[in-house]
């Protein structure tokens, strides 16, 4: 099967401009691919999966990829699926940022010499003459169509400010810099994003014309992705200090039964006809899936020594065993008020609810145990001599958690 197809049956392509011309050039490794990513955090998470996953695919292949960091988008923020304004970011944050995502994108895509490329819009944005790109950018776009697209759209009730009105021109700059200067002939990106994206395969047209060899394809990141990168209410990352491989393989062990299969499609590099195969798999068998899952992809980010361990320590707490790996959370004595601490406020400290007032609801449904027992009430306490020896405290049937006196 070529990789166009390959992309297809794994249900990852959305919409498409050109499809014979796309078809063509990827399976044939002539493609020179761009896809940005958003420094708005000093880590990648799970919801940037599928698009890591797809360049490390198209590699492969042959096709040239290019990890555009929006250090210049950044400065505006992304209206699409938003609300409100995003907050503002320094320069040297959004620089800290990008340091961090190549770190963690070269797990995925091979940056060596004439290789994959990383680049920031930065270098090009930050650098125009704004009369300069209204007079020979901004005559490019009608007003009338901008406000007709999604992302624009469900901003006007709320508002939408000039500044983040001017995301979608800057975003469009970006391919047609990237198309004179690097050969760009290809931009892959979210659902979500395909107004923002069209506006930058139209833009080359017009300048450079009809015939400019410029295609656009989206994929099915915009709601499988948001919902792969929050998990209550937490963002799951890439970086091990942030969440742990044994966390890290939780998150895709208990991904929803419903959603197992699509995951191992879309994000897992097992051959087809085994996942064919696995599609058949009913009641306990989609246990096995999920674990499958979890290996494969705590591998691919964190190495298989780490996979492996996160694996036989999530298999040890299922059958009651010991507690290696477990995601752990120091607690300084000044936290203790006469020599104990409540165990509203340790499961706070542990991350394990986000206010006194979601983890006084799970101790009153009866989810919450201090080495394996129920939590009588949301007046417990742990003393000062047991949490020298470390706690083990469980959220619900699956999450885990130990807390020790630093």
């Amino acid at each position: 099967m070529e990789i166009y197809e390959e992309l297809v049956a794994r249900g990852l392509i959305a919409q498409v401009t050109d499809e014979n011309e796309i078809r063509e050039l990827v399976n044939n490794g002539k493609a020179t691919f761009y896809i940005g990513f958003d420094p708005t955090a000093d880590s990648l998470h799970v919801g940037h999966f599928m698009a890591l996953c797809l360049m490390k695919r198209l590699q492969m292949a042959g096709n040239r990829p290019i990890a555009l960091i929006g250090g210049g988008t950044a400065m505006i923020g992304d209206p699409s699926g938003r609300t409100d304004m995003r907050s503002m970011m320094t320069r040297e944050t959004i620089e800290h940022n990008c340091e961090c995502f190549k770190k963690q994108m070269s797990r995925f895509i091979d940056f060596g010499e004439g290789k994959a490329m990383m680049v920031n819009n930065a270098d090009w944005l930050l650098n125009l003459n704004y009369v300069d790109f209204i007079r020979d950018i901004g005559a490019c776009f009608s007003v009338n169509n901008m406000l007709r697209a999604e992302c624009f759209k469900q901003r006007m009730e709320k508002g939408l400010s000039f500044l983040e009105f001017n995301y979608m021109p800057m975003q469009s700059y970006d391919f047609y810099y990237l198309f004179q200067h690097y050969g760009c002939n290809m931009q892959f990106g979210g659902n979500d994003q395909w107004s923002n994206m069209l506006g930058g395969t139209e833009l080359i047209r017009k300048k450079l014309g009809k015939d400019a060899h410029c295609m656009t394809i989206t994929l099915l990141t915009d709601s499988q992705g948001n919902k792969m990168g929050k998990t209550a209410g937490n963002a799951v990352w890439l970086d091990p200090n942030k969440t742990s491989p044994y966390e890290f393989y939780q998150y895709w062990r208990n991904v929803d039964d419903a959603d197992v299969m699509k995951c191992v499609r879309m994000l897992t590099f097992l051959p087809l006809e085994q996942i064919n195969e696995m599609d058949t798999w009913k009641d306990a068998k989609i246990n096995e899936a999920k674990e499958i899952l979890a290996f494969e992809l705590t591998k691919m980010v964190h190495g298989e020594e780490e996979a492996a361990k996160a694996q036989s320590a999530a298999k040890a707490l299922f059958v009651g065993g010991g507690d290696a790996d477990m995601p752990t959370t120091r607690i300084p004595a000044d936290k203790l008020t006469d020599g104990q601490i409540g165990i509203l406020n340790l499961m706070v400290a542990c991350g394990l609810a986000s206010s006194n007032k979601e983890a006084r609801r799970l101790v009153e449904q009866g989810g919450v145990f201090v080495n394996d027992e129920k939590v009588p009430a949301a007046s417990y306490a742990v003393t000062e001599a047991v949490l020298k020896d470390g706690v083990k405290i469980r959220k619900g049937k699956k999450v885990f958690h130990k807390a020790v006196l630093a």
